[in-house]
């Protein structure tokens, strides 16, 4: 039976006396693909800080391998909405991924943190651009450098915030097939707006809008959907990203 690598119970969480989570109850498992789907401001990024500790929930409590989130943090990869980095700062992009192997003050990198480097520059088709100053990257030559260092440490749970926000759409496909692959080695969740593109690769969708009004398998989330965006959905596309918009 497959591990729990997240396990959410009854967690709310309010920022000046005002809602941001209500009541959420979320588990996900080994090798699960988890895409969270839901309208700006509806505690997506908010859940998951909690789940890796940043932030603690007024009431309930979260699980990650059965652990406090602040005991795993060596388990965890983690790429947020905004890196906040300078691209001008004089570092190329072996470098830059290899500071994901970060182990402390005085303690040196080894040769088997620099072949995770190459396997992971490999996996995101950078390996060619190792040498290059980070400066001279395009944005979604950036965003892949960023999700490198995510994966570099070969962790068992990838949590990523609207990771293809600066991605080129026909790179986009290349990038979910990475992850699809990299779901047989660990578990990932991903916050994305593109319902229609992440329908044909995640196995699980979470509707999220304060409350979670669906958690399950993607085949059977149309009704979740229409409650958090508040509006009709007929068709969840594969292989053509659909927007969801509000009525017009």
């Amino acid at each position: 039976m497959a591990q729990k690598a997240v396990e959410i119970e009854n967690v709310s969480i309010k920022f000046n006396e005002i809602s941001v989570l209500h009541d959420i109850n979320l588990s996900v498992f080994e090798n699960d693909f988890v895409a969270i789907i839901g309208p700006n401001g509806g505690g997506k990024s908010t859940l998951l800080k909690i789940i890796i500790g940043l932030l603690t929930p007024d009431c309930g409590y979260v699980k990650v391998f059965g652990k406090d989130p602040r005991d795993t943090r060596d388990l965890i990869g983690y790429l947020p909405q905004k890196v906040s980095f300078d691209p001008e700062f004089p570092i190329n992009v072996f470098e830059t991924v290899l500071s994901g192997r970060y182990r402390g003050l005085f303690k040196n990198y080894l040769k088997e943190d620099k072949k995770a480097v190459i396997n992971a520059l490999k996996s995101v088709g950078l390996l060619e651009l190792k040498d290059r100053q980070i400066s001279k990257l395009s944005g979604g030559q950036m965003q892949r450098v960023f999700i490198a260092r995510a994966i570099v440490r070969e962790p068992k749970l990838l949590i990523m915030d609207e990771p293809m926000a600066s991605v080129d759409p026909e790179l986009q496909n290349s990038f979910y097939e990475l992850l699809s692959k990299l779901k047989n080695k660990m578990a990932i969740i991903l916050v994305s707006h593109d319902v229609g593109a992440v329908s044909s690769h995640v196995n699980k969708i979470a509707c999220l809008n304060r409350e979670l009004f669906y958690h399950g398998p993607v085949e059977e989330s149309a009704e979740g959907l229409e409650e958090v965006y508040k509006c009709p959905i007929e068709i969840i596309s594969h292989g053509i990203p659909h927007r969801i918009l509000k009525k017009h």
